[in-house]
């Protein structure tokens, strides 16, 4: 690496006894190392309650403190041990609560005890769980209730060091109520009662947003040898054909990247409310039923959680500010893999319209969010945009591969993984990697110049290329056709179009479109009614600008009946642009808010606030 880049990422990196970005940890001085959970779970009370029990590494000779993250937690009581195995009550301190970062739990001990033993329950309203009734639910019997720990929410269910920059193995006993199932990021056992609680084991070290529960009335299906799917008894046999290519794409990153290291990748499906497409929790991704297409056109996916098995499970980010270690990789490697399985043409169509949707999105956001490396000091790490990390890093790793050469590239980031395994690391330390196996070999792979712009610049580089697909360029032509009145709607070839060609077409409809011309697309192929989520929800943002009614009903039941914030967000923030939509979106967001989670009802409560734009 040049000299001049060294320095400038050695004044970025953290110093010694330097706080820990968006944490109170301190792991320089003390480190988790176990974590054991014993829990029982309150619907009632919509509650977890017991203890958290963490064994220490004592970093710090000096240190007798141990400060831990939590959010809404009431402390019952602190206890330690001693060398001898005597258990003792410790006072301790939960400081006032902040609004972003929660409460610094510190807890001073009169030695450095291997173990202390939290008693504790959680919120009702728990930012990182979501408790729903049985008529939030596909069965409409049991209720349920889920996690989501990313980025900084384990604090609110769990009081521990919730940094990534800190790996531990966990092992947890859960009560349930009877008739439930309770799974967790770890190994599941599809026979397991649940007489006494369901027990777990995380044998692999993982940072605190990989911890995850869910309870509800679950069913299992196996898929592969080391593959199977949860879900409520309804949806099983759906998701199972749906995802019934999960043990090939796991043979086909194999070949790509070296083993797969985390024994079983199951998944479960979740109700719809659950705020993300996917998250990655090893053994167990959680999943959006909002991806089961039909057609397995969504799979990507479950591509993207599976390659996080390599990229950000193995191989995580220190720091929130460097999440594109995680997503941009990840990004990359699920592109590889749809490429290996369903083509090279709708793996470039996919690369085409995540940088298509990236540039649009980037006009809109702060300059402090563009660059792929932000600044995210004493921000919260879940208002910035997922997709400069996700699709801009992506961006960056697939020109790296054009100018190396893909297999030059592909050793390249295996050996990436290989050599960082079960390790939190940085930017800082991805360009020393760079520089020492791939930049003295090809010198003129990338300049500093360009690198920094890649890394730090509110703009893409000039170097940005834009992936090309024939597909593509083909639905744009008869996008231009049908708007300048040469085809008729009925002419268009959209019944054989696959979801990444009718997302490119809604994606670049003008946003003067007029409503007399989308009910005439909306005649020869039903988009108001679309089963496909990422259809309709272009569909409707197209509805919204052109004022298109017959649109209204169905996205109002979208709106309520999804949860996903990528698939909402933006439609609130669309409605919230005329006074008179804007009213309709308060109304249907009254509507919808019991079954929003929390992070999703965030986000759409400060996507409707304040005045509309004109």
């Amino acid at each position: 690496m040049r000299l001049a880049l060294v320095l400038l990422m050695t004044l970025m990196a953290p110093s010694a006894h330097a706080r820990i970005q968006h944490s109170y940890a301190e792991p320089d001085r003390v480190r988790v190392q176990t974590l054991v959970l014993d829990l029982e779970a309150s619907f009632e009370r919509r509650t977890l309650s017991g203890f958290a029990e963490l064994e220490l590494a004592w970093q710090d000779p000096g240190a007798r403190t141990l400060a831990l993250d939590t959010r809404d937690l009431a402390i019952e009581r602190v206890n330690w041990i001693d060398g001898g195995g005597r258990w003792h009550a410790v006072r301790h301190v939960l400081a006032p609560r902040d609004p972003v970062f929660g409460s610094k739990l510190s807890i001073t001990l009169p030695e450095q005890s291997p173990r202390v033993r939290i008693y504790y329950r959680t919120a009702p309203g728990a930012s990182g769980l979501q408790w729903l009734t049985p008529a939030q639910t596909q069965g409409k019997r049991h209720p349920f209730m889920f996690s989501q720990s990313q980025a900084i929410h384990a604090r609110s269910w769990v009081p521990l060091q919730d940094t990534p920059a800190v790996r531990f193995d966990y092992r947890a006993r859960i009560g349930a109520p009877q008739g439930l199932r309770a799974v967790m990021s770890a190994d599941n056992d599809p026979d397991a009662t649940g007489a006494g609680g369901f027990r777990f084991t995380m044998p692999q070290k993982i940072p605190s947003y990989l911890l995850a529960i869910a309870i509800g009335e679950l069913e299992f299906k196996r898929l592969g040898a080391r593959s199977g799917v949860y879900a409520e008894p309804a949806r099983l046999d759906t998701a199972a054909r749906e995802f019934s290519d999960t043990e090939r794409m796991i043979e086909v990153t194999e070949g790509l990247y070296g083993p797969y290291r985390w024994g079983r990748y199951d998944m479960l499906v979740l109700p719809p409310s659950f705020p993300y497409g996917g998250m990655e929790n090893p053994r167990l991704t959680f999943l959006t039923p909002t991806i089961i297409a039909g057609d397995k056109s969504l799979m990507a996916l479950v591509a993207h959680e599976l390659a996080h098995s390599w990229s950000g499970n193995l191989v995580t980010n220190a720091a929130w500010s460097d999440m594109w270690l995680n997503e941009g990789f990840t990004t990359y490697v699920e592109n590889r893999i749809v490429e290996a399985i369903y083509g090279e043409e709708q793996a470039r169509m996919q690369q085409r319209i995540d940088q298509d949707e990236l540039i649009e999105e980037m006009k809109d956001l702060d300059e402090r969010d563009r660059p792929l490396v932000p600044n995210l000091d004493d921000r919260d790490p879940e208002g910035t945009s997922q997709n400069v990390a996700y699709t801009r890093g992506a961006w960056l790793l697939r020109t790296l591969e054009q100018r190396a050469g893909r297999a030059r590239f592909d050793a390249f980031v295996r050996g990436w993984f290989d050599g960082h395994a079960f390790q939190s690391t940085s930017t800082t330390a991805f360009l020393a990697y760079l520089d020492a196996n791939l930049r003295r070999e090809l010198p003129g792979l990338v300049t500093d110049e360009e690198l920094k712009a890649w890394l730090y610049a509110p703009e893409l580089p000039a170097s940005a290329k834009l992936a090309d697909s024939d597909l593509l360029e083909k639905v744009d032509q008869a996008r231009a056709d049908w708007l300048a009145g040469k085809r008729a709607a009925s002419a268009l070839p959209g019944k054989a179009w696959t979801t990444q060609e009718w997302q490119h077409l809604l994606n670049g409809m003008p946003t003067d479109v007029s409503a007399e011309r989308l009910a005439e697309l909306d005649a020869a192929f039903d988009l108001t009614h679309t089963g496909n989520a990422e259809i309709a929800f272009r569909w409707y943002l197209c509805a919204i600008r052109a004022g298109y009614a017959p649109a209204r009903e169905p996205m109002r039941r979208f709106l309520v009946d999804i949860g996903r914030r990528k698939l909402i967000v933006p439609l609130y923030k669309e409605l919230a642009k005329s006074p008179e939509n804007l009213a309709w979106a308060r109304a249907v967001h009254a509507e919808a808010k019991p079954g929003y989670h929390p992070i999703t009802e965030d986000s759409v409560a400060e996507a409707l606030a304040g005045k509309a734009s004109p």
